[in-house]
């Protein structure tokens, strides 16, 4: 993560939504345009063009970019893994950047688990945050926790100011986010609350 500014701290999940910064998939022409911002703003990331591809063929979500007037500002790319992908995240077996696709879940599965390998953002880019946090309560990711390894001291800041938090795993400076509405549900308990209000949460 890299050439990111965020000051205020806000929970991921409610971060402001600009209307200026258009958040969607990334198009197949734009691919040489991503593959270089990538490698650009983005420490150790080695991923080329084709190899972004293949991620684009497999899922066309799981890059998304950030753009104004068609001018593209950045983007995040993500890894929607299953149950056995999120294990082998968390034991140091899956290699972001290439992974064994089969650890990934397909396009009409629910995601287990969502590793952001890239993220970055140049001017009012940052601003579509809000809106990709957004489209990561859809149904099909509304369950699932958000992990990261920063490569920068901005990317580190960031996951901080929106709620990211070091965990014990194998695979080295990984961090997630846990998703309000589960803790909720883990702090609540026995409580008078019902199952309802948990899941209104959300939304």
């Amino acid at each position: 993560m890299e050439r990111l500014c965020f000051a205020a701290r806000h929970d991921f999940d409610f971060l402001p939504i600009t209307a200026r910064i258009e958040v969607r998939p990334a198009r197949y022409p734009e691919m040489p345009a991503v593959a270089a911002m990538a490698r650009s703003m983005v420490p150790g990331v080695q991923i080329g063009e084709q190899g972004l591809l293949q991620h684009h063929l497999h899922d066309a979500e799981s890059i998304l970019v950030f753009a104004q007037k068609d001018r593209l500002l950045g983007g995040m790319a993500f890894l929607y893994l299953n149950e056995r992908g999120h294990d082998a995240l968390l034991s140091g077996e899956l290699s972001p950047t290439h992974p064994d696709f089969a650890l990934l879940a397909g396009r009409d599965e629910q995601v287990a688990a969502i590793y952001i390998w890239a993220i970055g953002a140049v001017g009012r880019g940052i601003a579509g945050l809000g809106k990709m946090a957004a489209h990561l309560r859809k149904p099909r990711y509304v369950d699932a926790n958000c992990l990261a390894q920063p490569s920068t001291a901005a990317g580190r800041d960031l996951m901080i100011a929106t709620g990211f938090r070091p965990i014990a795993s194998s695979q080295p400076d990984l961090w997630r986010y846990e998703r309000p509405w589960k803790r909720l549900a883990a702090d609540v308990g026995a409580s008078n609350f019902s199952q309802g209000s948990v899941f209104d949460a959300r939304y």
